[in-house]
């Protein structure tokens, strides 16, 4: 499975930025060893759907412990039979049918 998912403190800093919460989660992410990406808007992961809920939650659990409040955006696309690969795979189709050779 493949989850795009968002992480947001309900809470900043005193500036209003939430960089510090959303790189703790990330971190996680990372860590996790699971194949994944971020980009502006979401945190794309892949893998089976114990292991990537965990993170998940895990995501969410370290944000919680600095803001009372937290915000969770989750997109998941399951598809069976389709096992790792398709975090690539799936952009790697676009760009061929994009380039005319689908």
């Amino acid at each position: 499975m493949i989850v795009a998912f968002s992480i947001s403190p309900m809470s900043g800093d005193e500036s209003g930025g939430v960089s510090e919460a959303v790189a703790a989660a990330v971190r996680v992410v990372r860590e996790s060893g699971l194949p994944h990406e971020t980009n502006a808007m979401f945190t794309n992961i892949e893998g089976e759907w114990d292991e990537v809920m965990a993170v998940v939650k895990r995501a969410v659990d370290v944000v919680a412990a600095t803001s009372p409040r937290v915000g969770l955006v989750l997109k998941a696309d399951l598809r069976a039979g389709h096992d790792c690969g398709q975090l690539t795979a799936k952009v790697e189709r676009v760009e061929r049918a994009l380039e005319g050779g689908a």
